[in-house]
């Protein structure tokens, strides 16, 4: 691979690069991969003391410590770079994207493969740390920070400490392999799948007690029942709604910012930070789900507004 492609593979993966001579003169990561071509060249001539000490330089110069008997395939970009380490028997294939702090480590003492390897178009996310000769399939996505000491198969992304597979695997573009912000979280899939459950669970126990002759066992659907007109009961029902992040309701976590009744009609805003939490269609469906059980409500719209919350927009 030639020096004009490793320029316009920088150009590709760093939208920060403006001109040919900021590449050639202040990116590291690219001046890292030149030099570990020479060690790794020597390295194959068994020239191992050279190997080692040229990429000791690069590592003096570059801050990113290169093994020369690590295989880096065609166009590998290292992003910043400090403090990368690629061990030995870590084999890197091409397209692959490597932020700083990442760690392709060995997880044994004995003279055998015991790196990773990371097979085309992976994006490696910064401070991630790859342990043992596992694999890293195609296309996918480590979060940054992760830990990773089993295989991930192709087009997955993974995440967390150990790190694990978060979502369905699916293909990326390249403009998405940037979206380090839009990792998806295991195991707040796994808590909104457990109060999701526990919610239908209490629904199928009110119900059951509604049909109960004893006096005792009041029916909380209706406002006739409960003393409540249609929109306080609707804020009560919201408190059933937890937030799996931080857990507290939805209500006095001030994410309720209005309830609008027009009949048979409501209409609940909810106010989050971003359009792009991980929690929205759970608590969307929580919301429509707790509204819908009031008698006389037909149909309920959430709307997502997307501003700042206060904690004691409603103290009902």
């Amino acid at each position: 691979m030639g020096i004009r492609e490793d320029i316009r593979t920088v150009f590709k993966k760093d939208p920060a690069a403006r001109s040919t001579l900021e590449v050639l003169c202040c990116y590291p990561g690219l001046h890292a991969i030149w030099m570990h071509r020479i060690a790794h060249s020597l390295w194959d001539k068994d020239f191992f003391f050279l190997a080692r000490l040229t990429s000791h330089i690069s590592r003096a110069l570059t801050g990113i410590e290169i093994h020369p008997g690590a295989k880096l395939g065609e166009r590998v970009f290292i992003d910043h770079g400090s403090g990368v380490v690629i061990g030995e028997t870590a084999e890197v294939g091409d397209d692959v994207l490597i932020y700083m702090g990442v760690v392709l480590g060995g997880t044994a003492l004995e003279r055998k493969k015991r790196h990773p390897t990371v097979e085309n178009d992976v994006v490696l996310g910064s401070g991630a740390i790859v342990l043992g000769p596992i694999t890293i399939g195609r296309g996918a996505k480590i979060g940054a920070g992760s830990v990773v000491v089993r295989s991930v198969p192709p087009n997955a992304t993974a995440v967390g400490v150990p790190a694990k597979i978060a979502g369905t695997p699916k293909p990326s573009t390249p403009s998405e392999q940037l979206d380090h912000n839009k990792l998806p979280d295991p195991v707040l899939t796994v808590i909104s799948q457990m109060l999701d459950r526990l919610s239908r669970l209490e629904e199928r126990l009110q119900a059951h007690e509604g049909t109960l002759s004893t006096p005792a066992q009041i029916s909380v659907k209706t406002s006739e029942k409960t003393g409540l007109n249609k929109d306080e009961q609707i804020y009560s029902l919201l408190k059933e709604v937890i937030d799996p992040e931080v857990g507290v309701d939805i209500v006095n976590l001030g994410l309720v910012k209005e309830v609008i009744v027009d009949g048979e009609n409501v209409d609940v805003n909810l106010v989050l930070t971003t359009t792009a939490c991980p929690m929205i269609d759970y608590l969307k469906d929580q919301v429509k789900r707790k509204v819908l059980s009031i008698d006389g409500v037909e149909n309920v719209t959430v709307n997502i507004l997307d501003e700042p919350w206060k904690l004691d927009r409603s103290n009902r």
